[in-house]
């Protein structure tokens, strides 16, 4: 028999553009639907009179962003999971997620776009609920002060020498649920992400676990209205590199960034109940 199954579109690009005054602003969105539901007819028996064409999922996505008021991702999420749920009965669940790429202002009409970081939204919707989660991914944050390892257990294999002096780098990527789907969300992303880096750069820092958690602790501690958060925090190795062949000293000077293999640290921050 057919189990839980779900479909949709992803990788919908859409860049919308607010001409309201002399100071324009770009919204570059990739958004991804998928819908569950009724759609037992359509895997068994081909009969497709309940399945929504993908395509006019990607269409919708571009009607809504044209009629909805507004630039935050996060009622765009939520308005588009409202009207597939609304406006199809035999669908059950809709999800939406929307990564939007950050454009830097130059000035009144242009904008750089040279960083990796994504902001992110995930609207998932039922009949009887619905759950919001923000974010952001793949933001790259080094200190190269206030950090170190040492303690870690000790077996025949280790070699990594204990260190109180290192580079601390990662690509960040974190998301946040809310403990409402109610906004206004203006302004409350830059805020959780402010608190994010400022507590990853005064932290002191015994590992990355130790400044995860002061990172996730601070955001829920800030942010009354944030329920949990997950962080992923890859740890991007700069190595030491040894001089003394050619007969220089290396004060934590040069170093080699390497790709590969990482680790990889990641933790959920919740709130006690």
């Amino acid at each position: 028999m057919l189990g839980r199954n779900s479909y949709g579109k992803s990788g919908i690009r859409l860049v919308r553009l607010d001409r309201g005054n002399a100071s324009h602003a770009v919204s570059d969105l990739t958004v991804a639907v998928s819908l569950e539901g009724k759609f037992d007819a359509a895997h068994v028996s081909g009969d497709n009179s309940s399945l929504v064409a993908t395509d006019t999922m990607k269409n919708t996505v571009y009607a809504l962003a044209k009629d909805l008021p507004g630039r935050e991702i996060e009622d765009f999420a939520l308005a588009l999971s409202d009207y597939f749920l609304r406006e199809n009965p035999h669908v059950s669940g809709s999800e939406v997620s929307i990564e939007e790429r950050i454009w830097g202002r130059l000035g009144a009409t242009a904008f750089e776009g040279s960083s990796n970081e994504r902001r992110s939204a995930r609207a998932v919707r039922s009949r009887e609920s619905v759950t919001l989660e923000s974010g952001l991914k793949d933001l790259l944050i080094l200190k190269t002060a206030h950090s170190g390892f040492s303690g870690f257990a000790r077996d025949r294999y280790t070699t990594l020498p204990e260190t109180s002096d290192r580079l601390l780098s990662t690509s960040l990527t974190a998301v946040w649920a809310h403990r409402s789907a109610a906004g206004p969300f203006d302004g409350r992303w830059e805020a959780v992400r402010l608190t994010l880096l400022d507590t990853f750069a005064a932290h002191d820092s015994a590992s990355v676990q130790h400044t995860l958690y002061a990172m996730g602790e601070a955001a829920l501690g800030a942010h009354r209205s944030l329920g949990e958060i997950r962080l992923t925090m890859p740890n991007r190795h700069h190595l030491l590199v040894d001089l003394s062949p050619f007969g220089l000293a290396n004060e934590n000077e040069i170093f080699v960034a390497t790709e590969a293999p990482y680790g990889l640290i990641e933790a959920t921050v919740t709130r006690e109940s």
